[in-house]
């Protein structure tokens, strides 16, 4: 625990920061914007051997290229080599450090640890343990935190929505689904609701198809109201889970807070991740 304290302390300060079946007919609808919405650009060089290398780039919906404008820039995320928070769990405070790179990531708290090395989820119990499934919980938080920049991800599709009232306010929106096999959960969904006028990210409707790996249409809801800039990065502050009616978010359920956030360039040491000699891996 201190050691990934002092890491955290480290990482503040290299950051210079100053401061992973019912059909809704209104969701399901495709706003006649979007024609192509996920392709590959590609662009052919030669380089100085004179062969040719042909790299591949997503094109993402323009109204998502504004989104993640927006929160500081898609290319000054990929900069970003490693994000550390903490947040109240159950069990207390939660330190959080994830490699970007290659999505490693460890969670350490006063009664447990939970780690993932790049291949497999570790466990480390200390005077109580985690009650839970740490491979479900592993990427869970980051997921959310890092939202809308994690939709970027490889073997993601987007399909636009109709604008959707939420709570009072009208949103653009988009859907969120996974190409088979992405993730430990291919079968989620999200929708991402952002504001018009801002292109801030407001909403975010999630499934949960983790155990059974089935598509769901049971969606819970977080707002995206409070916002920190991070290293040039717009990133919560405040997640707020709402409870669920007719496929809207109705009432305030529980806030989650983030503290000592840091987003930089450095590249952690892999040895931060490697399972505790008393950890053992789990399924």
């Amino acid at each position: 625990m201190k050691r990934l304290l002092s890491i955290c302390t480290l990482l503040l300060l290299l950051s210079a920061c100053k401061n992973d079946k019912k059909d809704n007919s209104e969701n399901s609808t495709i706003d006649p914007r979007v024609e192509a919405l996920e392709a590959d650009s590609v662009k052919t060089t030669i380089n100085e051997n004179k062969e040719v290398q042909v790299k591949k780039t997503k094109v993402f919906p323009a109204e998502l290229q504004a989104v993640f404008t927006a929160h500081g820039g898609l290319s000054h995320w990929k900069q970003m080599n490693n994000l550390c928070f903490e947040m109240k769990g159950k069990n207390g405070v939660e330190i959080h450090t994830v490699s970007l790179l290659d999505r490693k990531s460890k969670i350490e708290s006063k009664d447990w640890s939970i780690g993932y090395d790049g291949k497999k989820v570790w466990l480390l119990r200390h005077d109580v343990g985690y009650k839970g499934d740490p491979v479900f919980y592993h990427n869970l938080m980051f997921y959310f935190y890092a939202m809308p920049f994690v939709i970027a991800d490889p073997g993601t599709n987007y399909t636009a929505l109709k604008p959707t009232e939420l709570d009072g306010k009208m949103y653009d929106a988009y859907k969120i689904s996974y190409n088979d096999g992405v993730g430990d959960s291919s079968k989620d969904e999200y929708k991402l609701y952002f504001d018009p006028e801002t292109n801030k990210m407001a909403w975010l409707a999630y499934t949960v198809t983790f155990k059974d790996q089935k598509k769901s249409t049971d969606w819970h809801f977080i707002k995206y109201d409070k916002w920190q800039d991070v290293n040039g990065l717009l990133l919560p502050e405040k997640l707020s889970w709402y409870t669920v009616e007719n496929d809207k978010p109705k009432k305030k359920e529980m806030d989650i807070k983030f503290d000592n956030i840091a987003a930089t360039e450095t590249l952690l040491d892999p040895s931060v991740f490697v399972k505790p000699a008393e950890g053992r891996y789990v399924d």
